[in-house]
């Protein structure tokens, strides 16, 4: 739970994690402070050797403290450990993508400079031990900072139907041809929120959770998404909301959910 500690059902994470290649997912998140290391070491039991059209994303920046907190990770040693840690553990001689975790909770402060952390994984990545970069919890400004070092192929950040914070990051980054990966795309609605979903649901012939996702589809072709799951029923609904199509009407009222309480 949490991301910390081992699994309820390993046997179970195994099967989810074998499923979702057998339905198409090719883009897996992942990072070695999940567990820690536990997630890592998963997805190598399931998966290993991997399909060639399967991307593992992970992220660095942080490690969690034996009371679950979050804590800051991006010195030199820190961010070499931690890449080592996920070419040791998901058992590979290049990361696909790494991307440097920062922002709320660890840097509360969106205009601090990355610069330094960001250029010891450019120099990972030199070394041939990352084939590319991303950000996670970003601001534009710290963006625009790292894109003057390196090319970037992602952006992790928060956002959902109810939070749209990114709206106009996300339209920057799709003309740039950088995806933007939602975390937490579900949110937390408020009832009234939810009598929305739930009345679009019911016209699409699907669940609330499913039109929270199809929204985030459509929103941009920059966004891929990466929601949690831990069934396999729940991972083939999530894959499920792909096929969504939203009216035109429906994404109107989905946009304006945001402003409602």
């Amino acid at each position: 739970p949490h991301v910390f500690g081992p699994p309820k059902d390993r046997n179970a994470a195994i099967a989810v994690l074998r499923r979702a290649i057998e339905l198409g997912v090719n883009h897996i998140d992942t990072s070695d402070f999940y567990g820690p290391h536990i997630t890592n070491q998963i997805i190598k039991k399931a998966l290993y050797p991997y399909p060639k059209n399967l991307t593992l994303v992970t992220k660095v920046g942080a490690f969690r403290g034996s009371d679950t907190s979050w804590n800051l990770a991006i010195s030199k040693d820190d961010l070499i450990k931690a890449v080592h840690d996920n070419l040791r553990n998901l058992g590979v001689e290049t990361l696909d993508v790494v991307n440097l975790r920062v922002g709320p909770p660890l840097i509360s402060d969106e205009n601090m400079s990355i610069a330094e952390p960001f250029s010891v994984l450019v120099d990972l990545k030199k070394q041939g031990l990352i084939r590319h970069l991303g950000l996670s919890t970003v601001s534009p400004k710290q963006f625009a900072e790292c894109e003057a070092l390196s090319d970037i192929v992602c952006v992790q950040n928060l956002y959902n139907v109810i939070n749209r914070k990114d709206d106009a990051f996300i339209d920057e980054l799709s003309k740039k041809g950088v995806a933007y990966v939602p975390y937490f795309p579900l949110g937390g609605f408020s009832p009234l929120q939810s009598k929305i979903l739930n009345k679009i649901a019911a016209e699409c012939q699907s669940t609330p959770m499913q039109i929270a996702l199809a929204w985030l589809y459509q929103r941009s072709p920059n966004i891929l998404l990466i929601p949690g799951t831990s069934s396999i029923a729940h991972l083939e609904e999530n894959v499920a909301a792909a096929a969504i199509s939203l009216t035109a009407d429906m994404i109107k009222e989905l946009n304006a959910i945001s402003s409602v309480v």
